[in-house]
């Protein structure tokens, strides 16, 4: 598998801050955040599966203008796997005919441009021998990770999550663990915010991966923009020996 990094900031604000998305070989979405509009349309076209972590707008902000975009250039619909919860959401605040019109409504219900594909956690779905597995997340809304697995390797993403005992447990559980992608997105100054919001500061992460008992190339994402240095100096001093790395736009990985 090959996974391209298209976003991975916590917000904008020049080239280099864009919101979530992942690229899987050329078919595949992890998230659809800001990233995804630097893609041409080309590749845009070329994607067929969105596995979706939650609802918020900064993992989602592109699904309205993407499937609006190829929709017409499509022969088949655009499949968007995600929790019952998050479909829920993105059809009754998006997809409402309000924000924008019901892409699973047209051109007609029996074949529409867009479908939904309900994940549970746990759950595996195999696309060509590549499977890719919902991870439990504790977020502010329902949320899942997502684990992406080759067969000879596998990237772990744990989305955005608060301590969540249940995600490292069934990480623990990967056998061919390589990469692991984990959010941080306040600094230490921050956590009564990272506290209320459920995400991470770095003092939190390194509770967190002291529940890791694999080995893998860590790599920090979802780094809110003006205080990414700050926080990555913290989690240095936090867990350094497990030697942690910014996750950057157009990084890749293959496994």
């Amino acid at each position: 598998m090959r996974v391209r990094i298209l976003g991975c900031s916590g917000g904008i604000g020049g080239r280099d801050q864009r919101t979530t998305s992942f690229l899987v070989d050329e078919d595949i979405l992890i998230d659809c955040g800001t990233g995804v509009g630097d893609l041409p349309l080309a590749d845009l076209v070329r994607i067929d599966h969105l596995f979706i972590t939650h609802a918020h707008l900064d993992h989602i902000a592109c699904l309205p203008l993407l499937i609006d975009t190829v929709c017409d250039v499509r022969s088949q619909p655009l499949i968007v796997h995600a929790t019952e919860a998050t479909i829920e959401a993105i059809r009754h605040h998006i997809f409402n005919w309000t924000i924008w019109p019901d892409f699973s409504e047209i051109p007609q219900a029996d074949a529409p441009y867009l479908r939904y594909q309900t994940i549970h956690v746990g759950e595996t779905v195999e696309l060509d021998s590549r499977r890719i597995t919902a991870l439990p997340a504790s977020h502010t809304v329902p949320a899942v990770g997502y684990h992406l697995d080759s067969g000879s390797a596998s990237l772990a993403y744990t989305g955005d999550t608060g301590p969540c005992p249940e995600l490292w447990a069934a990480i623990n559980k990967i056998g061919n663990l390589r990469h692991l992608i984990v959010e941080t997105a306040f600094s230490n100054s921050e956590q009564q915010r990272a506290v209320l919001s459920r995400h991470l500061c770095p003092s939190m992460l390194a509770g967190e991966l002291a529940l890791l008992e694999r080995s893998a190339d860590i790599f920090i994402t979802h780094l809110k923009p003006g205080q990414s240095d700050l926080t990555m100096w913290e989690i240095e001093a936090a867990v350094g020996d497990l030697k942690p790395r910014m996750l950057r736009n157009d990084q890749v990985f293959e496994f």
